[in-house]
């Protein structure tokens, strides 16, 4: 669903109530129960009726006429986005146990990300995954930009290794009759001086979330060029081989009554267990508000990292058909400034949400600050 219902104070404490009760007991919540918790005293008729609006929005659905009413993917949806307090208590508790339990000194890497990540899980009682680290270290040596029809620019990328790759950038910007040739060609020019300035020796995986916004005023007027490169520099450089998933936890989320039916089982395990090149990207993606600067001499700035938000992906929101009846909660994890990998949880979508993502971001900041020392 696109559209936000509004929701007065009562309904809020209604939908939230009627969440946790179903987190709690794995049961349809009923207009009683309600009355008997919710923060304002009203009657049950009251509640039934607000249940009944909730319900209309697409928040809550009866799974039997007579029963009472559960969370949709959507309830879930506005409870995390505007209803939710994260328990900062459990991730200083998890701080403290990842600083007591794991010695960088003395192990090696695997055996460190298997340590977190049965941690993890043990505190979450979900499947917890982390990503081992990939290697951001591939640079950019050279761009070149060059018109090769009225319509198209050829843009051509040299990586330190000397590994060129040549990518076709079409625009209606450059079939403007107001500008000759020998401008938009001395324009290019100066165009790929300056991305050779801004842009040599940085990692490919910063190129591929610039933010275009902060360019030069002196080429404004190329910003949707600038788009479809940094698109295509994305899927051109995606890696094809993700890094290994240490994976911990699957028997315990298998008693969680969502995972009753051997079908559904099955088919989860298959996908943690011999599919995990379709799971990858889906834990570890560059979030979508990273932004670079390009103007600017600053550093890198992610936004998923500044902002300490998890990436939070509720049942049908899942595109792997295996997850969508779970959650999937990640955070990315730095070196450096840049995201090398990734942390997550995988629950039923009846999850304790407040305990899954300060945990799983916990867990990122804690390897973010062991990889960056």
């Amino acid at each position: 669903m696109s559209h936000q219902p509004k929701l007065n104070e009562r309904h809020q404490n209604v939908l939230k109530a009627t969440i946790e009760r179903y987190i709690a007991t794995a049961e349809p919540v009923g207009s009683k129960a309600i009355a008997d918790q919710c923060k304002v005293k009203v009657s049950s008729a009251t509640i039934r009726n607000i249940m009944g609006r909730l319900e209309a929005d697409g928040l809550l659905y009866q799974p039997h006429t007579s029963a009472g009413r559960v969370p949709s993917d959507f309830g879930y949806r506005i409870y995390v986005d505007r209803l939710l307090i994260p328990d900062e208590k459990l991730g200083k508790k998890l701080a403290v146990s990842l600083n007591e339990q794991l010695q960088w000194e003395r192990a090696s890497l695997e055996a460190l990300l298997q340590r977190a990540t049965k941690i993890l899980s043990a505190l979450s009682g979900y499947i917890a995954l982390i990503t081992f680290p990939q290697n951001p270290t591939d640079t950019l040596r050279h761009i070149q930009l060059v018109r090769v029809s009225s319509g198209q620019i050829m843009s051509i990328i040299v990586t330190d290794a000397y590994h060129t790759e040549s990518i076709l950038i079409e625009s209606e910007l450059l079939e403007n009759q107001d500008r000759d040739e020998e401008t938009i060609t001395g324009e290019l020019q100066l165009l790929s001086n300056f991305l050779n300035q801004k842009l040599k020796g940085r990692t490919l995986s910063e190129i591929t979330v610039l933010n275009w916004v902060e360019i030069n005023q002196e080429f404004a007027h190329y910003t949707d060029i600038f788009k479809i490169l940094s698109q295509e520099l994305s899927r051109t450089f995606k890696p094809t081989n993700h890094s290994p998933i240490v994976i911990h936890g699957i028997a315990e989320v298998l008693h969680q009554p969502e995972f009753s039916q051997i079908q559904q089982v099955q088919t989860l395990l298959y996908l943690l267990e011999e599919e995990q090149e379709q799971l990858a990207p889906i834990i570890f993606s560059f979030p979508e508000d990273s932004t670079f600067e390009l103007g600017k001499e600053s550093a890198i700035s992610y936004g998923a990292k500044n902002n300490k938000k998890a990436t939070i992906k509720i049942g049908s929101e899942n595109s792997l058909e295996p997850m969508q009846t779970c959650t999937l909660v990640s955070a990315h994890y730095y070196q450096d400034d840049i995201p090398v990998g990734s942390v997550g949880v995988i629950g039923p979508t009846r999850m304790l949400y407040e305990n899954a993502i300060t945990l799983v971001e916990t867990t990122a900041d804690y390897l973010s600050e062991a990889f960056s020392r």
